[in-house]
């Protein structure tokens, strides 16, 4: 989402620190370039002014002037001015109330909050481990309780039963008697909406409040609508007690003005952000992470997170001890092909490693794993065990069965012999082990764990990148020591 803003933004910071000395007038010529990209970027102009003469005011200070590197001290002051603005500290729920704790979840039409309703009570589920109740009370829109229902049943969430011809507050009132009676920790309310904020979309607001008297209140606003969603926070905040806001499709190509608007606009702290159409794909809301994003600084913590959650520990533990004896075959490479699937593809870990800000999605196909992943699925497992015995007819055959050429396939079994090869060097060297230590390191490689380390992220640590992938040009996700190439030989 922050594509266009973090290139601008890297862009006047690269000058910066290009510098040995920074004068005043270089620090507030760099400023405006800021403001500039922030207004571009559809944040709002009182949010974008405030930001810029905050940081001004810090940055031209003599600390930072006669600092020993006076653009690293800048970027800094904008980073922490922009978690300040993004929130300062990650927003949790608040659900420390006697059960059920009621959730009201409002909003326009359209802007999600059905789907979002129900990622959220999934992730309670799932994660809080809360028995969760949903509830619709929209009656206005065309199957609006059927479609709650059916998301229900896909995230494996208790729904309550539809009555026909019920009114929204009746409707509340139901769903909270119905989860007192069976234990439920927290009751969904998924309210109406309209396609923009009126007296009778506020006065339901108002009324549902009054019955369900809700622990959290939170506006669900599609982040692509840019300086609209800022418009539809402010009417909302106005008219009803909010508590949070979730910002929905922030894995759009929007510039990200509504994101960084919204604290500053509403005062309200941004809880979750959907990042994808997956049931799963809602995420807590860290704005020291985004801020880093934002900059160009990776978020390998996020990084690392999703992979606990995707990896499963038994794959890790089977490629690991295999790569420990310096083996690697086309099943191990397809489980880690299908590990970073899991984790979002390769342009989305991507921008989440420092320094890869450049591999934005237009240079990472995404497509490539899917091409890889159909050759070696169109394999025997015979082929897959012992890729040497694939002649020119077993290729020919695996391309047919795959949709790719010859050529492709010639590149997938190179790939693979690139990284067998790792691997056997690797091991002479002494392992994963005595890698990490040129790092520094004790555990994985670059504190990110390598292939060696079960708990590691295989798909991305491992085999020093995987080289020649179409779509990466065989890029690697770190530097090894000088003297040795990127093979691990010294």
């Amino acid at each position: 989402m922050f594509d266009s803003l973090s290139d601008r933004l890297g862009s006047v910071f690269d000058k910066l620190r290009g510098r040995g000395a920074l004068s005043e007038a270089d620090v507030r010529s760099a400023m405006r370039e800021v403001r500039v990209a922030l207004l571009e970027a559809d944040v709002a102009l009182p949010v974008a002014r405030d930001f810029v003469d905050q940081v001004t005011e810090k940055a031209v200070g003599q600390d930072v002037i006669r600092s020993v590197t006076p653009g690293q001290m800048v970027v800094k002051i904008v980073n922490d001015a922009l978690i300040e603005m993004l929130g300062s500290d990650t927003a949790e729920l608040d659900l420390n109330v006697s059960p059920p704790a009621v959730i009201m979840m409002v909003g326009l039409q359209g802007s999600g909050k059905t789907t979002t309703t129900a990622k959220l009570a999934k992730r309670l589920t799932e994660r809080d481990r809360k028995k969760v109740l949903m509830a619709s009370l929209d009656v206005a829109r065309p199957a609006a309780q059927e479609q709650l229902a059916v998301l229900g049943r896909q995230t494996n969430v208790e729904t309550l039963p539809i009555v026909a011809g019920q009114q929204p507050v009746d409707i509340a009132k139901r769903a909270l008697q119905s989860a007192k009676l069976q234990g439920f920790d927290v009751v969904l309310l998924d309210t109406a909406g309209r396609l923009h904020v009126d007296d009778q979309l506020m006065a339901e607001m108002n009324a549902v409040y009054a019955a369900s008297n809700p622990a959290e209140t939170l506006l669900v606003v599609d982040s692509l609508t840019g300086q609209d969603a800022v418009n539809v926070a402010k009417g909302f905040a106005g008219e009803v007690d909010l508590s949070g806001v979730i910002l929905t499709r922030m894995d759009g190509d929007a510039r990200g003005g509504a994101a960084l608007s919204m604290r500053a606009v509403t005062g309200k702290p941004i809880k979750f952000a959907g990042t994808g159409e997956a049931i799963d794909a809602l995420e807590a809301f860290h704005p020291d992470r985004v801020a880093g994003r934002i900059l160009g600084m990776g978020d390998v913590v996020s990084l690392v997170e999703r992979a606990a959650e995707t990896v499963k520990i038994e794959e890790a533990e089977a490629i690991a001890a295999k790569m420990a004896k310096g083996k690697f075959d086309l099943d191990d490479l397809r489980m880690q092909i299908s590990q970073m699937q899991r984790m979002g593809g390769l342009g989305a870990l991507a921008k989440m490693l420092p320094g890869m800000k450049g591999m934005a999605p237009a240079n990472v196909d995404d497509k490539a794993l899917v091409r890889l992943e159909a050759m070696m699925s169109s394999m025997t497992a015979k082929e897959r065990g012992r890729p040497d015995i694939i002649n020119a007819k077993r290729k020919i055959r695996i391309a047919k069965g795959s949709g790719t050429t010859v050529q492709e396939v010639n590149k997938l079994l190179k790939m693979h012999q690139e990284m067998a090869n790792a691997m056997k060097r690797l091991k002479k060297m002494g392992g994963f082990g005595k890698l990490a230590a040129m790092f520094g390191g004790g555990g994985g490689l670059g504190g990110m764990g390598g292939a060696g380390d079960a708990g590691g992220m295989p798909g991305l640590g491992g085999a020093g990148g995987m080289p020649g992938l179409p779509g990466l040009g065989g890029a690697q996700p770190f530097n090894l020591p000088p003297g040795f190439d990127k093979f691990g030989k010294k």
